[in-house]
């Protein structure tokens, strides 16, 4: 097996002791280490490091003793954030590591994290937090990070916390030994994305696709699988786009637990690539448990979907909205891109007869797509629920008709 090598990015003032131990264990598993060190407060207590916090702190268009003169900690940890993010991220494309551990609390997770979401996905990252828990999406956000709670403070090596060291080694150190596998397929990537409500129409659309030759990778529509899904379109490994699921943006407009942010809708347009817009699940908006539905939308109508998720149904305001942000999207696409409207509904609970039927709301959606989008963008309705066969073939055709134009297959 070949060495490798694992950097090692955190706080040495503060943090010394903890690294040196997991330096120690990398190393005794036959790997070697990279330090580099984002210390603002002081100088590294024990050990050396292979990259002092000026350089981190130079990346980032300043100098530490700026920094430290300035005595402001919240600018001090963003700089560092930026300049650690610069700085791995040339090492890595360098060639100087193959994976990257770090460790430490609120402040040390943030800097770490940020540098971590500057490497492409497939790198090896584990951090070590005592922020584990909650929301993690401020360290995760799109990419691929190993979070391991610390479970005590990350404070010196004692009974608990080197387990929890030697847990995560093995974890940097197992996904560095494990070879990448080389794909020859050249098969065009198409990016779908599914929600519960549209499972039956993304299924039948996955196996046309991959029957078709495409290889298919689909999302799940709760706000990070949107952004996710948006990420890898900006960073190329994505040939095309079936967004039949776009329930993102009802949660955006109206505080839903899965918004995507107000970017959804725009990478495949700025990446040139085909794009077929589908208003999937537009009827719903996402809460928690149903104590944790807004007082404001005591009298909605509500579904509880499971235990853990609770629906309510969008007005004919609110779908009015998205659907002229949806135009305006795709007025700005630079790609091939269109819409396809299922006029006997939008999910499974929007069909004639089911909790979220409610024509008319679903109709102020599609007028105002058809009201704003620019006239050279097809906009084009299907007589079909969207989870009968009839749609997600025309779905399949439709996208198939923008990728030969666009040049994708």
């Amino acid at each position: 097996m070949d060495s490798k090598v694992i950097l090692l990015l955190g706080a040495y003032d503060m943090k010394g002791e903890e690294y040196d131990y997991v330096a120690a264990c990398i190393e005794g598993r036959g790997h070697r280490t990279l330090k580099m060190d984002f210390s603002v407060i002081g100088s590294p207590k024990s050990g050396t490091v292979d990259i002092g916090a000026e350089r981190v702190a130079e990346a980032a268009g300043s100098s530490l003793t700026a920094l430290r003169e300035a005595g402001d900690r919240g600018k001090a940890m963003s700089a560092m954030s930026e300049g650690a993010a610069r700085l791995v991220r040339l090492l890595y494309d360098e060639g100087k590591f193959d994976g990257i551990f770090g460790m430490g609390g609120t402040g040390g997770s943030s800097v770490i994290s940020a540098a971590m979401r500057s490497l492409p996905l497939g790198v090896p990252k584990v951090l070590v937090s005592t922020a584990a828990s909650g929301d993690t999406r401020m360290m995760l956000d799109t990419r691929d990070i190993t979070l391991i709670p610390s479970v005590v403070d990350v404070a010196g090596v004692n009974r608990i916390s080197r387990v929890i060291y030697r847990e995560a080694v093995g974890a940097i150190c197992g996904m560095v030994e494990m070879e990448r596998e080389e794909t020859a397929s050249t098969r065009p990537v198409v990016a779908v994305t599914m929600f519960g409500n549209t499972t039956e129409c993304v299924n039948r659309c996955r196996n046309i696709l991959e029957n078709s030759g495409y290889e298919v990778l689909v999302f799940h529509c709760t706000g990070t699988g949107g952004r996710t899904m948006e990420q890898l379109v900006e960073d190329g490994l994505i040939s095309a786009v079936l967004d039949i699921t776009t329930t993102e943006w009802a949660d955006e407009l109206c505080g839903g637990v899965f918004a995507a942010g107000p970017d959804r809708l725009e990478a495949a347009g700025k990446a040139g690539i085909p794009h077929l817009i589908v208003p999937g699940c537009v009827d719903m908006v996402n809460f928690g448990p149903r104590a944790t539905v807004p007082d404001t939308f005591a009298d909605r109508k509500l579904y509880i979907w499971n235990p853990g998720v609770t629906l309510m149904r969008t007005t004919p305001e609110e779908n009015e909205r998205m659907g002229r942000i949806f135009a305006e999207k795709a007025n700005r696409a630079g790609g091939p891109t269109a819409f396809l409207l299922p006029l006997r509904g939008v999910s499974i609970l929007g069909t004639e007869n089911n909790e979220f039927w409610w024509p008319e709301a679903d109709q102020a959606m599609f007028s105002a797509i058809k009201t704003y989008v620019k006239d050279e963008i097809p906009v084009e309705e299907v007589d079909a629920a969207i989870n009968d066969p009839e749609f997600a073939d025309r779905a399949v055709g439709k996208l198939m008709e923008l990728m030969k134009g666009g040049g994708a297959t």
